[in-house]
């Protein structure tokens, strides 16, 4: 018999992977702040609910997908809340991206009434989502985990038990620091390449065979040349998550100087008015720093 299985926030990310859940067969009921989303599931064939409790009710297994730390701990402890509609044996797994620290509360909270907690934030943007090929990056009970993964094989194709609670969102940081490094340094060269004078398509043509290569380079530059800096991750999000990355070091006493530099480039969009922007339209600001918008291809 197939696991029950609940998804709450339906978002830019939480919406293909619930799809996505639906088209392997797992009876599904989605819930979201706002309606539309939860209509549009419903017209394929999920059940709605009105409140996380219900979702909780109807699942053996409950998902989030949600901004922050504090809408996880809103939608898991509040009223009406996962923990108001829960009962020994079900399973919580979170694919939010929030404070480890958070993460190891919420787990605690939920094991004093027999409920698994999973923490297991995704990276692979909006494409990874629909394509099902997201990275999942695990923290928690090995025992929830061995249950959960035909779920997550459904939603993901590289999947990583990490270590107890609270160790998903430490790896999922660390994913964080590496896109955003990535996000810039692309802009940077992008840029660089336009200010001197060589086409910056042929740059990343010849760059991208090498020790260069990576999937920022392999899947944005495209995206760029044709104009759309429309989010597949919204700068305001990459934003939020250097935050949590830069919390996280605090916590252990790490310097992380790039890092910082990074997070204070993603906040200039922010000033500027790029906030709901893919990340990659980090050149923006670079651009505004040159004196020089980047050429874009003519359609």
């Amino acid at each position: 018999m197939q696991q029950r299985i609940g998804y709450i926030g339906l978002g830019l990310m939480g919406k293909p992977i619930a799809r996505n859940l639906m088209k392997a067969g797992f009876p599904l009921t989605v819930h979201n702040r706002s309606r539309p989303p939860v209509d549009e599931l419903v017209a394929e064939g999920a059940e709605g609910a009105d409140t996380p409790r219900e979702v909780a009710e109807a699942s053996d297994i409950v998902f989030t997908n949600l901004p922050d730390s504090p809408d996880v701990e809103t939608v898991v402890l509040g009223a009406n809340g996962i923990l108001k509609g829960s009962r020994p044996g079900m399973i919580f797994v979170d694919n939010s991206s929030i404070k480890p620290e958070t993460a190891r509360n919420i787990a605690i909270k939920l094991d004093e009434v027999g409920v698994m907690a999973l923490d297991a934030p995704v990276s692979g943007g909006d494409i990874g989502a629909q394509a099902g090929t997201l990275a999942i990056m695990v923290g928690g009970p090995l025992e929830a985990f061995d249950v959960v993964l035909p779920v997550f094989q459904a939603m993901g194709k590289t999947i990583t038990h990490v270590g107890e609670s609270g160790a998903g969102q430490v790896a999922k940081a660390s994913n964080q620091i590496m896109v955003a490094a990535q996000m810039v340094a692309m802009g940077e060269l992008i840029m660089l390449a336009q200010k001197s004078g060589v086409d910056p398509r042929r740059v990343v043509d010849a760059i991208r065979g090498g020790a260069a290569q990576c999937w920022t380079l392999d899947v944005k530059p495209e995206r760029l040349f044709a104009g759309n800096r429309q989010p597949g991750f919204k700068a305001h999000m990459m934003y939020k998550d250097l935050g949590i990355v830069l919390d996280t070091a605090r916590t252990y006493g790490m310097p992380l100087p790039a890092t910082a530099v990074a997070m204070q480039l993603f906040e200039a969009m922010l000033q500027i008015g790029m906030r709901d922007l893919d990340n990659s339209g980090v050149i923006g600001v670079l651009e505004v720093m040159a004196g020089e918008k980047l050429i874009e291809e003519v359609t």
